[in-house]
């Protein structure tokens, strides 16, 4: 057992030097065993990962990265207030481990510029950079990426900013896809007053209203589009929700641009007496874990937050490892999962 410190003494951590004298070894292949290098006997392996962990060693990370010539984390960038950033974080953790690299994350908040949270990742010397839905201009994430590599998860890219040379990439859904989709079926069901609350300037938000709008006009009813200014909230969902009662009917149907949104038309909807679905289909954009309750059942466009974290973290770490050969641009197709909050149009009058 490691030595337990003095009472108001810093722990000393347990040295790779120390592991090797009492193994009877050279620190080099200790250093070999504990990177998963082939060169010793199953028994020296054994009994140095026994010791090891008997007196608490630990790889320093950040030094056998300056050893390297680079570092093995990633840092990570996100919004603790999205859903659906949070499942893309539980994704990123395993695939960067299976490849061998750590994950440093931050916090992306709306009181502060979010060149604060990435220096922080710089000073820290992270690698790679994945910023998850970045609300920062182009501008600054090509400047960004002239220092480190840098993957965006979410907004969509002009392909300028995708060029040979340059270290950055993107990974996305294909959002005007899935929104298409969703006013596909919507129409299918007998649907032609559908509302577009939209998310402003928030990550796949225009792409969803440019979705939204192409999907009406290819139905005939470009006439009945109709978009209201919302963001990727539920204060946003809840203001959209607030506008639609105060019109003199209501629409049929309303799709929100995320289900954040989705959730805040749901609740000031429902108190307001208005059954849904049947005097109003509602259809959000995420699928998050919230959507699939049994008191929500959202009807909402699924994206594959795994299927984007695996291949956010593999961009990572071939531009920081100068082998990315293939496409700086992912995009994965979004399905619509149909659930409670959706059925074929009723009557307008609002009860």
């Amino acid at each position: 057992m490691p030595t337990a410190p003095r009472h108001g003494a810093s722990p000393r951590r347990p040295t790779m030097a120390e592991v090797a004298a009492r193994a009877g070894v050279s620190r080099t292949l200790v250093s070999f065993i504990l990177d998963g290098k082939p060169g010793a006997s199953e028994e020296t392996r054994q009994r140095v990962l026994t010791i090891a962990e008997e007196i608490g060693y630990r790889p320093d990370s950040a030094a056998r990265g300056l050893a390297l010539g680079r570092s093995r984390t990633l840092g990570v960038l996100t919004d603790v207030r999205q859903l659906f950033q949070a499942e893309l974080v539980t994704g990123i953790y395993p695939a960067a481990e299976e490849l061998g690299y750590e994950v440093l994350l931050t916090t992306n908040l709306s009181d502060r510029p979010e060149s604060v949270p990435v220096n922080a990742l710089l000073s820290h010397r992270c690698g790679s950079l994945v910023l998850l839905a970045p609300t920062s201009g182009v501008d600054y994430l090509t400047t960004l990426a002239s220092e480190v590599p840098v993957v965006v998860v979410g907004p969509r890219l002009p392909a300028e900013a995708l060029r040979d040379g340059l270290n950055l990439a993107s990974v996305r859904t294909d959002d005007a896809q899935g929104t298409r989709e969703a006013v596909d079926y919507l129409v299918a069901l007998g649907h032609k007053d559908i509302v577009h609350v939209d998310g402003g300037e928030d990550a796949g938000s225009p792409e969803r209203r440019r979705g939204y709008r192409a999907a009406m006009q290819a139905h005939g009813l470009g006439d009945r589009i109709d978009v209201i200014a919302g963001a990727h909230t539920e204060e946003g969902g809840a203001a959209a929700a607030r506008e639609l009662l105060a019109r003199p009917d209501l629409p049929t149907a309303v799709l929100a641009s995320n289900d954040r949104s989705a959730l805040g038309l749901l609740d000031v909807l429902t108190r307001a007496g208005v059954d849904i679905p049947g005097d109003l289909s509602l259809v959000g954009f995420d699928d998050s874990r919230l959507s699939d309750y049994p008191r929500i059942d959202l009807t909402t466009v699924h994206q594959d937050a795994p299927g984007l974290a695996r291949h956010a973290v593999r961009l990572a770490v071939e531009l920081l490892e100068q082998r990315c050969g293939g496409p700086k641009e992912i995009v994965l197709e979004a399905e619509l999962v149909v659930r409670g909050t959706s059925g074929v149009p009723r009557s307008r009058a609002r009860r």
